[in-house]
């Protein structure tokens, strides 16, 4: 026994001195271009061809990837027999996928296919201009040769339909936040999500029936319009001007049309947007089938009307192109905010608005005269949609909405003087909800006290006419400025029921100065 223990040891030695000096004689290179030549010629004796399917594609995130994902998850579950469990944040649905390095088979039209989701630590790296997550995920598709030629591009074609399918299915929708200042997250992300569960509908928005008709249509034009898109040439991309007194239902219009295309949705903050470079990354980085959605343009970053600015500083209109052009016209720049309104326009119609497909850009407003004319022209901004008071047939929604009742079932004299109210208040649908949310449970006392604030709007309208509006548009409450007004008239008024003389009252006036000059003095 002792002897072969010996000449065990002694083989050992042997064999490492073996690996001694064949890494002494073929260095690494030779190595790795030997075993990348065996490799070669093995597969040239095997009857598979295989196929990697990476997360992330240079700098953007491939849609196959998470196709392939979500079409496995949908029947991993039956035949799996180690499942990795997943389930998002707020989110009620469980997702089921395969765990790290293992295999599925598929069949596609009597072809059998094995997928295999392949997981690696990724090497460090000393410096990069963006991290990269600490894993590498892909999946790995598995094809005999003979039957590559025969399925590959209709199977991938149906693993995104399937795809497209059952995220329609589960509608379950994200909302999109840039994050603050650019970072990214632990996966190289630059948005930031949550569940996007908004109830609103266009059965349910107050507007104007056949204007909501021709919005839905549009939007379902637009979604079919593919074959149309490519045969004009142009990107499949869509603009709509979101404008209006505050409170017309501009942020729920765009909940509505998320719900009706179930598309994403990505609420874009410039103000945490440096530069126009960090913009295109920020557009590289959306998804397809998404609404991109910018409130408050004219709020945001210094974007005005460069016709206005120029007039303003005496000087004559210079393109936005002009590096020596005014702030106004090349945006400003606000702190470290150097987004300017070329980079902006690029952003919405220019080459790299080309970067994805099926996407809708969304801007908002109070004033749409701030807004440069270069932002409103038909290409960059489609549709305006000018969402207005609250008419008679948006407040029949709202009564149905928040009462449960329609506006006949309350008698024709009701219903005609709502009609005469409604539409010389001008209120926002908004402020009409907070009166019937308020009283919901007692459908005639709402009633009576929205007729009485109709009422009182609309004497309100006749007496300070064009002003209300005005400072409505300005964020200005006219009830505010009718108490500050009578404030000031008493303040003004002298004090009834005063005995002192013209040089008593002259004389406390003369002590009161003396006092305050002693304070400042002080």
């Amino acid at each position: 026994m002792k002897e072969f223990w010996t000449s065990f040891a002694s083989l050992l030695d042997v064999l490492a001195f073996c690996q001694s000096l064949l890494q002494m004689v073929f260095p690494p290179e030779l190595r790795f271009a030997s075993l990348k030549f065996l490799n070669r010629a093995l597969n040239c004796f095997s009857s598979y061809c295989y196929y990697d399917i990476t997360e992330i594609d240079g700098v953007n995130t491939n849609e196959l990837y998470n196709a392939v994902q979500l079409y496995l998850s949908s029947f991993v579950s039956a035949s799996g027999s180690r499942l990795s469990l997943t389930r998002a944040v707020n989110s009620s649905a469980t997702t089921f996928g395969l765990s790290n390095n293992d295999c599925i088979n598929d069949v596609f039209d009597g072809i059998a296919v094995q997928w295999e989701h392949v997981v690696t630590q990724r090497q460090s790296q000393s410096f990069s201009w963006r991290p990269l997550p600490d894993e590498k995920r892909g999946f790995t598709l598995r094809i005999r040769k003979r039957d590559k030629d025969r399925i590959l591009d209709a199977y991938l074609d149906y693993i995104m339909d399937k795809a497209n399918d059952i995220r329609r299915k589960n509608q379950e929708r994200l909302l999109y936040t840039n994050s603050r200042g650019g970072s990214l997250d632990s996966r190289g992300h630059p948005w930031e999500s949550v569940p996007f569960k908004h109830p609103s509908t266009f059965d349910t928005l107050a507007m104007d029936p056949e204007r909501k008709r021709d919005i839905m249509e549009d939007l379902r034009d637009f979604a079919a319009g593919q074959a149309f898109y490519q045969r004009t040439g142009r990107a499949w991309k869509r603009g709509y001007l979101l404008y209006g007194p505050p409170g017309t239902g501009k942020s729920s219009m765009i909940a509505a049309m998320a719900n009706y295309l179930g598309y994403d949705i990505y609420d874009l903050e410039l103000t945490e947007v440096h530069s126009n470079s960090e913009l295109r990354k920020l557009l590289m980085k959306t998804s397809s089938k998404s609404i991109i959605v910018i409130e408050d343009i004219d709020c945001s970053v210094n974007l005005s009307n460069r016709s206005k600015a120029t007039r303003a500083a005496g000087a004559a209109p210079r393109s936005y192109y002009d590096p020596g052009a005014p702030d106004a016209a090349r945006g400003g720049e606000d702190g470290n905010n150097t987004i300017t309104l070329s980079g902006l326009l690029n952003f919405t119609d220019g080459l790299w608005s080309c970067c994805g497909s099926e996407r809708i850009f969304v801007f908002t407003t109070n004033h749409i005269e701030k807004l440069d004319p270069a932002l409103l022209r038909s290409g960059r901004m489609d549709m305006h949609i000018y969402m207005s008071y609250c008419s008679y047939p948006a407040l029949k929604i709202l009564l149905r909405n928040y009462l449960g009742s329609e506006a006949e079932d309350l008698g024709e004299a009701a219903a005609s003087e709502l009609r005469e109210a409604v539409e010389k208040a001008k209120m926002t649908p908004a402020d009409i909800s907070e009166v019937l949310i308020k009283n919901r449970r007692n459908k005639e006392k709402a009633v009576g006290e929205l007729l009485e604030v109709l009422k009182a709007r609309a004497e309100s309208n006749e007496k300070y006419g064009g002003m209300r509006e005005e400072c409505e548009l300005n964020g200005v409450v006219m009830e505010e400025m009718e108490e500050e007004e009578q404030e000031k008239r008493a303040l003004e008024s002298p004090k009834e029921g005063s005995d002192c003389d013209d040089d008593s009252c002259k004389k406390v006036e003369d002590d009161d100065d003396e006092e305050k000059k002693k304070k400042k003095a002080i």
